[in-house]
């Protein structure tokens, strides 16, 4: 595997001056043995070819000229050789030999243009440029069965940086695709280990897909930087966007949710009419202010929990004694 390393290039401002005195003073030097040969002086041949060889030079150190933005790094690459990486913004001057990013495009970031439809386009490449900025990857939804077997929709958002160049350039094809496709895989893997609910039985007894979507991330988080570590890739931040039942079962899962909630109601309805019921006994027998029958008592019982536990008005009805 590769490991990246640091880069030499001199400052651009400082070769400058040196590759216009080469250039402009050799075609000016050019211009006056030209004249000098026309005049019949024997130096002027020499001094001709002599500038013109100094042109040459001083037109082939021009791309050796390049700037980098801050958050920006240039991999160097000289006959196939990796030089190192330049991470400092500003100007700079490098061996004009280091590969350009025609060689092989595949391994050179294009620049990005948006068209007036929304969409993007290509239009350029830089020579061996790898931004160091951080960026989101908004994932597709996709579908797949969580632990249960059960079909459901889950969508993610990852933000990545590169740290490491040359892993980035030379382990991997394409970076890019390759955070694109690995992120797909994770999020995959990580959804087939939970379920998507747990349900009132397990509550608190696990983790679930809905509802524990940060443990889920960071489980998530944990995985892709295992798997992009040979990109030279960091993963600094995985959300869970999208999380929903699989249009096919999304019906019956729904109306399971509705039994389960109307269970856990009447659970609570019925232990706060026992409750109730309880408490009113006691402080009947408390105060003996009433002589009850066994079977008066269980009537009462019976006729308080009908009423604590109906789900419409209860109508009394008075007995006259006819």
């Amino acid at each position: 595997m590769s490991t990246e390393s640091r880069g030499r290039a001199l400052p651009g401002m400082a070769m400058l001056p040196l590759v216009a005195l080469l250039t402009v003073g050799g075609l000016a030097v050019t211009i006056r043995a030209g004249f000098a040969i026309e005049d019949g002086e024997s130096w002027g041949m020499p001094v001709l070819w002599a500038s013109i060889a100094v042109q040459v030079i001083g037109w082939l150190l021009v791309p050796g000229f390049f700037t980098l933005q801050p958050n920006e790094s240039r991999v160097l690459v000289l006959f196939g050789n990796y030089k190192g990486t330049i991470r400092k913004d500003g100007f700079h001057w490098g061996n004009p030999f280091y590969s350009n990013a025609a060689v092989d495009p595949r391994q050179s970031e294009k620049s990005e243009e948006k068209t007036k439809y929304g969409t993007t386009k290509r239009v350029g490449l830089t020579r061996f440029k790898v931004s160091l900025r951080a960026r989101t990857l908004q994932g597709d939804q996709l579908k797949v069965n969580d632990r249960r077997g059960n079909p459901v929709e889950i969508g993610a958002m990852v933000v990545w940086r590169v740290t490491d160049t040359a892993k980035a350039v030379f382990d991997v094809d394409d970076f890019r695709e390759y955070v694109t496709t690995q992120s797909e895989t994770a999020l995959r893997h990580v959804a087939t280990e939970y379920p998507y609910d747990l349900g009132d039985e397990a509550a608190g007894t696990g983790v679930s897909l809905r509802g524990n979507p940060d443990e889920v991330a960071a489980t998530l988080r944990q995985d892709l930087e295992q798997r992009l570590a040979v990109a030279g890739v960091t993963v600094e931040d995985t959300r869970l966007t999208h999380l929903a039942y699989a249009p096919e079962i999304a019906q019956s899962m729904l109306r399971r949710q509705q039994a389960e909630a109307v269970i856990a109601a009447r659970r609570k309805i019925v232990h706060g009419a026992v409750s109730m019921v309880d408490m009113a006994v006691a402080e009947i027998a408390e105060l003996q202010t009433l002589e009850m029958t066994p079977e008066a008592q269980s009537a009462m019982v019976g006729n308080l929990m009908v009423v604590l536990c109906g789900e419409s008005d209860v109508q009394p009805v008075l007995n006259t004694g006819r």
